[in-house]
């Protein structure tokens, strides 16, 4: 019988690092990266069409620094229990790559695509060990996928506590703002975290906490390091925040005047997240104004950029979402003057579509919320039934809107398609033309002079994020060949027995895979087996007996720690 492992899968940049900088690179001693999450080249043309019709502005700030456009495939792995083939990105993968210059699986946050994998350190924990300062801002929650891959390792994107936690206890970033409250409250503060609230923790480090604009503003300079939390999950939508809500660029502003103070510089990440998250929905207006906030904030990190003399910024996105046309059912137009009609974002008024009894009633809630009084009875009724997807009651109103907006949406999901880079300072020639998404880190890293290879290295030798299931009787069990081959132990099949037998040195652990019977050393042992799909599962005492370290398992992190 032999033991099965599902192969690791490796996908370098589909272009050579050396043709995305020259050779002797001009450093800077600041970085700055834009993300606007989800901001396809259809979202960019959007923004500049409502920003010509009612602004009176023929371009977006971010226009002038075009310099090219990226790819942004993820590897072959899988997705929600699914494999996929990784053409389609989510914001985990695309966001590992931009932020450590590695490839990995959707979902998985700054580790490689492995049955044991291993953490790739980013740019914001290079900078961190020669002294930078760093920081993260989001309008999405803080905790999320984009904020993540530059602070935290976890398999699965959602372990949210566990990013927030990492935050922390991992690399002390010194500027943390955005959305996610929950995820520092306990469940007994109505948070989402099972273990304690830890907001007192970062004030215990010397954290500033805020949680609303008139905070953000009261934030001293030389404190050094804050903790802005601006909505218990994401950030308001533009159209839904009132005065206590901060915008993106007032949150990127202030970070920078705090990061500055380092006379060693800074390394950040600014993020248009809820961009992606109206795109989801089908939004158009709201996917219009995050885009625009997102270029409010291009515009303050330029100016600071500009003044400074020694700051490189580099602006993406991590994919596409919605698949968004602009213009539909082979009319050559787009109805550009209703784009500023919806009062609230869909999100907002989509309980209130939910609540309607009648089509009457659906009728007048949508004029008030955009003016529209042509509804026909039929479009009505499928507000009132839902779109058949989550959305609901939200994406068939979306769909209705679309139509009278003169735009097409091909789904609630992201796409395939190559999105923008523009640049400004150094960084800029190295990023310039078409070039893979893993290329944005390689060129921060140069540019700011940062060992993103030594660091994760030194990661490397600290943990391993493995596969894992839980028995019945609350055993942790991890895949034996894969977690075998990352700690150094031989692993061979003895047919006599029908055993697969594991050695390290002078230690041996043999377990049946018939009886699941496991002896060290030739006696028997307690050591818990599981097999699985010809897959051999093994708690990990038999690893820490083989190694003769002491292994612990973090249950938060879903991590092994090997220090």
């Amino acid at each position: 019988m032999a033991l099965s492992l599902l192969p690791a899968l490796t996908v370098g940049s589909a272009f050579a690092a050396d043709t995305a900088a020259p050779a002797q690179a001009a450093k800077s001693k600041n970085v700055i990266v834009l993300i606007g999450d989800g901001m396809g080249p259809a979202q960019v043309s959007a923004a500049r069409d409502y920003s010509r019709h009612f602004l009176n502005k023929n371009h977006l700030e971010l226009d002038s620094y075009y310099v090219g456009q990226a790819t942004t495939y993820a590897d072959r792995g899988e997705d929600g229990g699914v494999m996929v083939s990784g053409e389609v990105t989510d914001s985990a993968s695309a966001g590992t790559a931009f932020a450590t210059g590695h490839k990995t699986y959707n979902a998985g946050i700054s580790v490689s695509n492995e049955d044991v994998s291993k953490p790739f350190a980013s740019v914001i924990e290079a900078s961190e060990k020669v002294g930078k300062s760093t920081g993260l801002v989001t309008t999405a929650r803080i905790t999320h996928a984009t904020p993540a891959v530059y602070a935290s390792h976890v398999r699965n994107r959602d372990n949210e506590s566990a990013i927030a936690s990492q935050y922390l206890t991992d690399q002390e970033v010194d500027v943390l703002f955005g959305g996610g409250k929950q995820f520092f409250l306990s469940k007994e503060e109505k948070g989402k975290r099972t273990d304690k609230t830890i907001i007192p923790d970062f004030e215990a480090k010397g954290y500033k906490v805020v949680y609303d604009k008139q905070g953000l503003e009261g934030l001293n300079a030389k404190d050094g390091k804050a903790l802005g939390l601006f909505g218990n999950s994401h950030v308001d939508y533009v159209l839904d925040r009132n005065e206590s809500v901060p915008s993106l660029a007032d949150m990127a502003s202030k970070a920078i005047e705090i990061l500055s103070q380092n006379p060693k510089g800074f390394t950040m990440m600014i993020e248009g997240g809820r961009i992606d998250h109206a795109g989801h929905a089908n939004d158009l207006p709201s996917v219009v104004q995050e885009a625009l906030d997102f270029d409010a904030a291009v515009k303050a990190a330029m100016d600071f950029a500009k003044k400074d003399g020694n700051t490189s910024v580099v602006i993406t996105a991590d994919h596409e979402t919605g698949g968004l046309s602009l213009s539909r059912d082979g009319v050559y137009e787009i109805n550009v003057d209703a784009w500023n009609k919806e009062k609230q974002s869909s999100e907002v008024f989509a309980p209130k579509l939910k609540a309607a009894k009648s089509i009457e009633e659906i009728k007048q809630l949508v004029f008030e919320n955009t003016g529209f009084n042509d509804l026909t009875d039929e479009e009505a009724a499928y507000i009132m039934a839902g779109d058949g997807t989550s959305y609901a009651q939200e994406g068939a109103y979306n769909a209705v809107m679309a139509k009278r907006f003169m735009v097409g949406f091909t789904g609630h999901g992201h796409s395939a398609v190559d999105v923008g880079v523009w640049a400004y300072g150094p960084i800029a020639d190295m990023v310039k033309g078409q070039i893979d998404n893993t290329d944005i880190a390689k060129a921060v890293a140069k540019v700011a002079n940062v060992d993103i290879d030594g660091t994760t290295t030194e990661m490397q030798a600290q943990y391993v994020y493995p596969k894992f299931k839980v028995t019945r009787d609350n055993t942790v069990l991890y895949p034996a060949r894969a977690l075998s081959e990352a700690l150094g132990v031989n692993v061979s099949w003895d047919e006599a027995s029908k055993s697969v037998v594991l050695t390290k040195d002078a230690n041996k652990v043999s377990i049946n895979v018939e009886t699941l019977e496991t002896a060290s050393n030739g006696s028997a042992s307690s050591f818990k087996a599981n097999m699985d799909n010809g897959l051999l599962w093994l708690s990990l005492d038999a690893f820490q007996q083989l190694t003769g370290k002491q292994l612990t398992w973090d249950a938060l992190s879903e991590r092994i720690s090997l220090k």
